[in-house]
């Protein structure tokens, strides 16, 4: 019976230890698996785990970004550190606000509109807007739609995830005019990702997913007409005829996806949304960018920096996850298995004993009533 009682008081030793090694990690998995839909939230949870082992995280990243000339990063690194109560040298603090006080002077702003405007390639909003302009006068979609339409038209390499693009660009910029801007998120959007594609900071896996939608999109006999009777000379002529070519009711998809990076952009920068359209594997992933922007703000890019794809999505395994909640729910049951036992084996010893002297008493007292009797 001791025995017993013993390897249950064991068991309980055994089981409480074990909880208690479990129970932080199930914990943390628990809180991540119950966020996992909340992009803002598991954000937030594995940000302040990485906090926690590396103190000097974000002081390192402001330095790193400054070292870059990255005054927009280095500004969302200083907001992290702000809303997670990170103390940041104010040497630092200082020179943060000068790199960012400089990016946003007029003469960097107009350079940047201006090379924006003439090349079509955007990497933040000055150049964005410059990008912008020139797509909603037709004549950056133009422009890459006769530069890839010939292309095609002569066999050669085709980026026709640029063609298709710049395609669906010029009939939402007919859109924005029609609705005085309201489409105007949806046409940055597109150039975002126009750009981003051109640079190569396309994720792979959006890039299969917009190639595909746009291959769908486009008319290639009707295009390669409209590209050999076309020329910048004639942009609203040659629109038109690129217009034609162009299957809008099969460019569902990619709206969406430009709508979600144009909110991306509204509430993080151009740069943010690059930064999502680089770690992206498709159009959900970007979805939940935009949710992550929209209650983030300003953080959104050092976050992404922080956690790359884990900012939008589990960056470990489900099942992983789950292994250790259900390793503390072994370990709960096991605890309250062996207290049970302990308790059902002292009481049964308790009975036995209780019983023993009962029995014990009787003896005597039988033996007492037998001997008086003798002696009578």
């Amino acid at each position: 019976m001791w025995w017993r009682i013993g390897s249950a008081m064991a068991g309980v030793a055994v089981c409480a230890t074990a909880l208690a090694l479990l129970w932080p990690h199930a914990s943390d998995a628990g809180a991540v698996l119950m966020a996992q839909d909340d992009p803002a939230h598991l954000s937030d949870l594995q940000l302040n785990s990485a906090l926690r082992n590396d103190p000097a995280l974000l002081t390192r990243n402001i330095e790193a970004a400054l070292a870059a000339h990255d005054a927009g990063l280095a500004q969302s690194f200083a907001e992290v550190a702000e809303a997670h109560g990170v103390s940041v040298p104010d040497d630092l603090s200082r020179r943060v606000a000068e790199a960012v006080g400089e990016e946003n002077s007029t003469g960097h702003v107009a350079k940047r509109f201006l090379t924006g405007l003439v090349t079509g390639n955007a990497d933040d909003g000055a150049s964005l807007s410059g990008t912008v302009a020139g797509d909603l006068f037709v004549f950056g979609d133009v422009r890459d739609v006769i530069r890839e339409g010939k292309h095609l038209a002569m066999g050669e390499d085709t980026d026709r995830l640029v063609l298709g693009l710049a395609a669906a660009g010029l009939a939402v910029t007919a859109a924005t005019y029609v609705s005085v801007g309201g489409a105007a998120p949806v046409r940055a959007g597109l150039t975002l990702v126009k750009d981003a594609r051109k640079v190569g900071r396309l994720g792979e896996g959006l890039t299969r997913w917009a190639g595909r939608s746009a291959r769908e999109m486009v008319d290639a006999p009707m295009l390669q007409q409209a590209v050999a009777t076309g020329s910048l000379a004639r942009p609203g002529q040659t629109a038109r005829a690129i217009k034609a070519a162009f299957h809008a009711e099969k460019a569902g998809g990619l709206v969406r996806l430009a709508k979600d990076v144009g909110r991306v952009g509204e509430k993080a920068g151009t740069r943010g949304a690059l930064d999502t359209l680089r770690i992206a594997e498709g159009p959900k992933d970007v979805a939940r960018a935009a949710r992550l922007a929209e209650s983030k703000g300003g953080q959104t890019r050092a976050i992404m920096k922080i956690l790359g794809r884990g900012a939008l999505l589990l960056a470990a395994g489900a099942f992983n996850l789950s292994l250790w909640v259900f390793g503390a729910l072994i370990a709960l049951f096991g605890f309250l298995s062996s207290i049970k036992a302990t308790t059902e084996r002292l009481t049964l010893a308790w009975l036995h004993r209780s019983k023993a002297r009962r029995l014990r008493r009787q003896l005597a007292l039988q033996s007492s009533l037998a001997g008086a009797a003798s002696a009578a």
